[in-house]
C-alpha cells in the first residue's frame, strides 16, 4: 500500500515523505532509496512509523478491502486518539470513479497540507497495489487540476504513507 501512494503521488508531481521503519524495512525488503524525502523511526516496528505518520499529518486516508483490521486498524484507532481527520474507504475496483470522488471532495473540504495514506499490505491483500494506486492517482490528478484553478491558500500537498 505504501508503494502505491508514493507511486500516485510522484506520478502526479506531489512530495512524498513521512516516517518508515529503520533501514527502511518492509515485509518484501527493503524500500528502494527511489522514495526520496522518508525519514527512518529508532525502531523496525512498523507500529512505529505508523504513529508518526498520523501525528505528523493532517488528516489519514485510509483504503482497506474490509473493516480495519492489523496495522489498518492501529492507523484509525491513532487518527481517532490524536482528533486527525479519518476517510476510510472499502475498495473495489467495481466502485472506482465514486472511490475517486469521495476522497477527491474529502480533500477539496479539509485541503490538508499533509495527508498521511494508509491501507492494507500487499501479502492481506495481492490486489491493494494496483486498486489502490489507480485511486490515488486519479485522486490526485483531480486534485492537483483544481489546485492549478484555485488560489493557493495552503502549500501543496504532502503524502505520506503509513
Amino acid at each position: 500500500m505504501d508503494r502505491a501512494a508514493f507511486d500516485a503521488a510522484i506520478a502526479n508531481g506531489v512530495e512524498i515523505g513521512g516516517f518508515v521503519p529503520r533501514g527502511r524495512w518492509a515485509e518484501d525488503g527493503t524500500i528502494p532509496e527511489k522514495y526520496k524525502g522518508l525519514v527512518e523511526t529508532e525502531s523496525e516496528d512498523p507500529a512505529e512509523r505508523t504513529r508518526l505518520n498520523v501525528i505528523n499529518s493532517d488528516a489519514t486516508i485510509l483504503l482497506t478491502a474490509g473493516e480495519p483490521a492489523g496495522g489498518s486498524k492501529l492507523t484509525a484507532d491513532l487518527a481517532a486518539e490524536y482528533k486527525k481527520p479519518l476517510l476510510h474507504l472499502a475498495i473495489r475496483r467495481s466502485n472506482l470513479n465514486q472511490l475517486t470522488d469521495s476522497i477527491h471532495e474529502w480533500l477539496e473540504k479539509l485541503r490538508p497540507a499533509i495527508v498521511n495514506i494508509a491501507g492494507a499490505r500487499a501479502s492481506e491483500d495481492p490486489e491493494i497495489y494496483d486498486l489502490a494506486y489507480d485511486i490515488l492517482a486519479a485522486a490526485l490528478k483531480d486534485r492537483s487540476r483544481s489546485q492549478l484553478a484555485s488560489s493557493n491558500e495552503k502549500e501543496a500537498p504532502q503524502h505520506e504513507a503509513s
